[in-house]
């Protein structure tokens, strides 16, 4: 089951709304407007991010310095903005929790996680310098080889999957999309 506030108000015109089968002959409960007829379609939110590397294969970790997982390392990653790609949310994404250049590359994961109504993306960046400018978010920046990434102190799971198929696919000589279903 999936973790979500109910909606309780219409977008359009405020008045309370009821879940319900709509008339439309969709077979999923939505929030229907008990008024104007609205109705309220709730999708999973998408967080974006990047695995940004050294040719050394080194990547980039941010200890975030937000909740969820105060203190935490992550990939610098989050919530996708409007009127954006998904490569312009993770590239932005980037710059303002690791103040990193970066070359975009390719997708690289794509993780489901219904439980919590989200979809995350990430793509292979590669660094352009080793300086970094963290913003608020983040309390460190660093880079890590993969026997120095502090694997029990990774945020989440979504990264933990992301980084060991990215350090698999090193070993291996190519780097190919995961998709990955998360529990």
């Amino acid at each position: 089951m999936t973790f979500r506030s109910p909606i309780k108000y219409c977008r359009a015109c405020g008045a309370a709304v009821a879940y319900r089968l709509p008339d439309d002959g969709d077979t999923r409960e939505r929030a229907v407007c008990t008024v104007c007829g609205t109705i309220h379609y709730e999708n999973p939110l998408n967080v974006v991010g990047t695995v940004p590397v050294l040719a050394d294969g080194r990547v980039l970790l941010c200890k975030r310095n937000i909740e969820p997982r105060w203190g935490k390392w992550t990939l610098p990653a989050g919530f996708m903005e409007l009127d954006e790609t998904t490569a312009e949310g993770a590239a932005r994404e980037t710059e303002e929790e690791a103040g990193a250049h970066i070359a975009m590359g390719p997708l690289f994961s794509l993780l489901s996680v219904p439980r919590v109504g989200q979809v995350h993306l990430f793509y292979l960046a590669t660094l352009l310098s080793e300086q970094f400018n963290p913003g608020h978010e983040t309390l460190e920046a660093r880079l890590f080889s993969e026997d120095e990434v502090p694997w029990d102190e990774i945020a989440f799971r979504t990264v933990n999957e992301t980084l060991r198929c990215y350090f698999a696919d090193r070993k291996r000589g190519s780097f190919e999309l995961h998709c990955i279903d998360i529990e």
